[in-house]
């Protein structure tokens, strides 16, 4: 990895995976690896967020929800808010995750507020930005990214990492190919370039996520423009996820 760029970040998202045997077992073996080229955030489901902050506690691993409220408490059955995610040992949060917004319908006023609320708590938001596959076939890629960054962003906070998510690439074993992704992710450094300046913009980490596994990995991250990675599947592998990890020390 070139010297001159961003250290990279690879966040692990179990999505509705394992159980409490599972994460104590997953964070052993993970944690045998050694010293990694990169930072790392594991975000669990909730119910499994204690487990594993206590596991990686005194690491420098993090740990994230998944999800959060825009307020702090209320009648909000099923929910969970960043009080209760600080209390759990998080210090990162997922915000505006693609199965957020179309498996529950989440807008893009709804991923701001919750990114601002993040930021209310002291998390550090993950902001996840990409387009469905029918919309990259009707040419509105570009469109769909540049909306959905404004929204996250109209309050301009400060601290946030963003992840390029490809919807049509998740869970679906269709990678971006490296030079796609590029594309996408030299677009978004370019807004941000306009909306925070070329310093803030150049510090930024976007990631890349969609089937991210450990034979696409190298390539992908050799872009100068990728940061890291959201893992889905491969991060419930701790052999796999360590070797996309791995991937980021190579040099590019």
């Amino acid at each position: 990895m070139s010297p001159n760029r961003r250290r990279p970040l690879v966040g692990g998202n179990w999505k509705m995976h394992f159980l409490r045997e599972d994460a104590t077992n997953f964070c052993g073996a993970f944690l045998a690896g050694g010293a990694l080229p990169a930072d790392v955030v594991l975000f669990p489901s909730f119910p499994l967020l204690p487990t594993v902050a206590e596991a990686l506690e005194g690491t420098d691993v993090g740990c994230g929800g998944q999800d959060l409220h825009p307020e702090d408490k209320g009648a909000h059955t099923g929910d969970v808010s960043g009080p209760q995610l600080v209390d759990a040992g998080c210090s990162w949060v997922l915000c505006g995750h693609s199965e957020r917004r179309h498996d529950h319908g989440e807008s893009d006023e709804l991923v701001r507020q919750k990114a601002v609320a993040a930021l209310r708590y002291g998390l550090t938001p993950l902001i996840c930005v990409g387009e469905t596959q029918a919309e990259r076939q009707a040419e509105r890629t570009f469109e769909v990214l540049e909306r959905q960054l404004r929204a996250a962003l109209s309050e301009g906070p400060a601290t946030f990492t963003l992840a390029y998510e490809p919807v049509w690439a998740i869970g679906t074993g269709e990678t971006a190919t490296p030079e796609i992704a590029q594309e996408a992710h030299r677009f978004l450094r370019d807004r941000l370039t306009e909306m925070l300046g070329e310093a803030a913009a150049q510090a930024k980490r976007i990631l890349y996520g969609g089937s991210v596994n450990p034979q696409n990995a190298d390539e992908l991250i050799s872009k100068p423009d990728l940061d890291g990675f959201l893992v889905g599947g491969a991060s419930l592998d701790p052999e796999k996820f360590l070797a996309i990890i791995r991937s980021c020390g190579s040099d590019s």
